[in-house]
């Protein structure tokens, strides 16, 4: 009863919230509705002249009172900026063309520039919102309450005030509240505000969990490993929040260039207004101030200020919906320009998980018994000794599934650098590598020479019996990603491993890479990627797990972590985090880059290109106040509907 209790205030609570977001965004657009009906009406009156009365002062009362609520805003805005320093702006354009249309009596003209201003704002607001929407409702994942367990019951209290080790319960469909290990047997979430990936993701006792993730099937508790401050979710909102605020060369450009720019065209209008008296035989004083108010009307740069930052925004929220977080709209510019790719190869195109990939036994090890039957024998021998190992080839092999009797080790003791010995079912066993059997005058096939990946030896009773190959597993997706890599137009594929070279050049030939060096520390990885960096026309992307490979990600021109989830060190060091740990977001990172791009320059060609020809059009006379509104305006809404698009775009 109390639980339905509670669901129904939450209910009540969200209705009221969403009539209480719905009156203030009709309260937004009351103004411009004013204004227009204000506009429609006066026009309606002059064509028809259906109120001959409509003359004089009550004309320009009625214009005016159309005008204030939409131009007073604006006027408002422009007086402010003046008052901080910054004299030439969009506001003050509009203002000054506006005031100047009435004050030359094209009252109409004058209400319909600064309506039309006023709602292309509005649309550029929401348009700006639902894009920083997108961004935030993939991230914005952060729980209202977590249940902490205090004095024998779970009580729920606000996240941030949870300490580090404290057990919390989280129930079906609630959202994980802190970072943590899973304390029961298994946990089935839903991990796409972190990922992107809506698919359920299963978890066993003791692994990660990651505070944003959604709860799916039966009551569960955690142990929590972080404070919320520095939670995962809780520092990739923070980062894609904050991926706003650098700005790319563009946007940076265009700024600049409407300092410089707007100045230059209100000095312009006031040569066009007065200049022709010197050089024209009948100067009309009225005609050539219209003239050039329509050229300050055309010349406002409103459609660069607005679409451009609109159409980064579009990117940034496109690639976080995809999986992919870009620290800032520089870095979606900077992917348009990689031509060399460097990757890890560990955990970056390979699981780093060590999986059995051959067993090989002698044919005289079991002769009584079945080739199937010799391998779980030989494999029980095998494991009876690696279950005294830490080592994580040791864990590959205990995950080998042998039926049958359960032999035990005694008296195992660790030689060196070389392996196991020790005695199991009565028989001296020896688990390592060459150097192992050697020292014991064991005698290798020499076919064990020639084997790339890690090998694990066995000999019992002093005589070879068999080996083991492990090897690590390529993703899912790792051939996938090469060939997309290379579709988008990537020159050059480099790989770098801190694994043994000939366990890389391995795994490069099998992908196609065009180059591979194994057996690097972190420090030779990032001579190898500073010396890339050196040659000409080179800009180089990074991809690595962002744990050893902070140094080389930092150096980087792009430098992209993979495996984001759980990774400080990635948030940190990286330019863009690929969360679902699937290299062949890199190439749709890459799309994405390029279809921003290319929307923010089509922009860019729209805006110059029509109010070009409408200025000229202008300045001759040819063009008049609706026009002008059509070549500020119009290009402004064409820009941002052009910049919407990236919310919508698919990439494969």
């Amino acid at each position: 009863m109390k639980k339905k209790k509670l669901q129904l205030r939450e209910l009540k609570g969200k209705q009221s919230s969403v009539i209480s977001a719905s009156e203030k965004k009709f309260k937004t657009y009351l103004p411009a509705i004013f204004s227009f009906v204000m506009l429609i009406v006066g026009i309606a009156i002059d064509y028809f002249d259906a109120f001959p009365s409509f003359q004089g002062w009550v004309r320009i009362v009625w214009y005016t009172v159309a005008y204030i609520p939409v131009g007073f805003p604006v006027i408002k805005e422009g007086w402010e900026s003046i008052k901080n320093g910054d004299f030439f702006t969009e506001f003050f354009l509009m203002s000054i063309a506006t005031l100047g249309a009435f004050a030359i009596g094209e009252y109409p003209e004058g209400v319909a520039v600064m309506l039309f201003y006023a709602v292309g704002e509005l649309f550029q607001n929401a348009a700006v919102n639902r894009a920083k929407g997108n961004i935030k409702a993939l991230l914005d994942a952060r729980p209202d309450e977590a249940l902490v367990y205090k004095n024998g019951d779970f009580v729920s209290v606000n996240p941030e005030t949870v300490e580090i080790g404290e057990k919390i319960q989280v129930r079906v469909g609630e959202k994980i509240p802190l970072d943590g290990v899973l304390l029961s047997e298994k946990a089935s979430l839903n991990t796409a505000a972190i990922t992107g990936e809506s698919k359920p993701y299963t978890i066993t006792k003791d692994e990660k969990v990651f505070a944003g993730s959604i709860n799916l099937d039966g009551v569960i508790k955690v142990e929590t490993t972080k404070e919320f401050k520095d939670s995962s979710i809780a520092r990739i909102l923070e980062m894609v929040q904050n991926a706003t605020a650098r700005k790319s060369k563009t946007e940076l450009f265009i700024r600049k260039f409407a300092r410089i720019y707007t100045p230059i065209v209100v000095f312009l209008a006031m040569g066009l207004t007065l200049l022709p008296y010197f050089f024209v035989d009948e100067y009309v004083f009225r005609d050539w101030l219209y003239r050039a108010l329509i050229f300050l009307v055309i010349s406002c740069p409103c459609a660069l200020v607005i679409s451009i930052p609109l159409g980064y925004f579009g990117g940034l929220g496109a690639a976080s919906r995809n999986g992919i977080l870009f620290k800032g709209a520089s870095f979606l510019d900077a992917m348009t320009k990689v031509n060399t790719v460097v990757m890890d190869k560990t955990g970056t195109v390979t699981k780093g998980v060590f999986k059995i990939k051959k067993v090989v036994t002698k044919n005289n090890f079991a002769p009584a018994l079945s080739a199937v039957e010799g391998e779980v024998e030989f494999m029980q021998y095998l494991m009876a000794m690696e279950e005294q190992s830490t080592h994580p080839i040791a864990k590959a092999i205990l995950e080998y599934k042998a039926e049958g009797a359960d032999f035990k080790a005694s008296e195992v003791y660790e030689v060196a650098g070389k392996g196991l010995k020790g005695i199991v079912n009565h028989k001296e066993v020896l688990v390592g590598n060459k150097a192992l059997m050697t020292s014991n005058n064991v005698d290798v096939p020499p076919e064990t020479d020639v084997i790339v990946e890690s090998i694990v030896i066995v000999a019992i009773d002093g005589k070879f019996a068999g080996y083991v190959t492990i090897a690590d597993e390529l993703k899912e997706d790792a051939y996938h990603t090469i060939q997309q890599i290379r579709e988008a137009g990537i020159a050059k594929i480099i790989m770098l491993s801190g694994d043994k070279d000939s366990i890389t050049q391995q795994v490069a030939k099998e992908l196609n890479i065009d180059w591979a060096k194994g057996g690097l520390l972190p420090e030779d990885k990032l001579n190898e990627v500073e010396k890339l960096k050196t040659q000409p026309d080179t800009t180089v992307a990074f991809m690595g797990d962002g744990i050893n490979d902070a140094p080389v990600l930092a150096a980087s021109d792009v430098g992209i972590a993979m495996g984001g989830l759980g990774s400080d060190v990635a948030i940190e060091t990286a330019d863009v985090i690929i969360q679902t740990d699937q290299p062949s977001r890199m190439a749709r990172g890459i799309q994405i880059g390029r279809s921003t791009r290319r929307i923010v320059w089509q922009n860019i060609g729209l805006a110059f290109g029509v109010k070009g020809i409408f200025l000229v059009l202008g300045a001759i006379g040819l063009a008049t106040m609706w026009e002008a509104v059509f070549a500020d305006v119009g290009v402004s809404f064409v820009a941002i509907l052009n910049a919407i698009r990236l919310q919508k775009m698919n990439w494969k």
